[in-house]
């Protein structure tokens, strides 16, 4: 029993506006390669917003293997999110939203973690994902030169 419980992975749901999560998904497995126990659902006009509840009530059943369904979604306030929010009281999910291509990558290499501890490491790959690159790399080149002794300032 004690090994059945050490296999045991989070789901993952992507919950997006139109095809953005379908999208990721296809991206990570790309990169990673296939994965199990993740699926994407889209929300946009073509579906009732109950039929929506329905597909995501459904997935994070199926998807729930014993340590939770994680679900990320694009953005805090939307109907995705709103929609995900609908199941912390029903079922054994957390939800993670700004979902971006760093937090899927990340999730789907830690899934063995508690559910709680894969929310904060999703949560933390995202953030850590955004960078203005330009401005960094600006910096690391000044530093550079500092440290070279350069005080042109190129």
């Amino acid at each position: 029993m004690t090994e059945e419980l050490d296999q045991l992975q989070v789901g993952i749901i992507v919950v997006s506006h139109a095809d953005y999560g379908s999208a990721m998904l296809r991206t990570a497995e790309f990169i990673l390669g296939q994965q199990s126990d993740c699926c994407s659902i889209s929300v946009d006009v073509a579906h009732e917003v109950s039929a929506t509840v329905r597909r995501l009530t459904d997935a994070a059943q199926r998807l729930d293997k014993g340590a939770g369904v994680l679900i990320l979604t694009d953005m805090f306030g939307g109907t995705p999110t709103n929609l995900a929010l609908s199941l912390l009281g029903t079922h054994k999910v957390e939800v993670v939203t700004g979902v971006n291509l760093p937090m899927l990558l990340k999730v789907f290499t830690s899934r063995a973690q508690p559910l709680d501890a894969l929310a904060r490491i999703a949560g933390d790959a995202g953030a850590k994902g955004i960078v203005v690159a330009g401005s960094m790399l600006r910096n690391k080149a000044r530093e550079k030169s500092e440290v070279h002794g350069d005080k042109s300032g190129r």
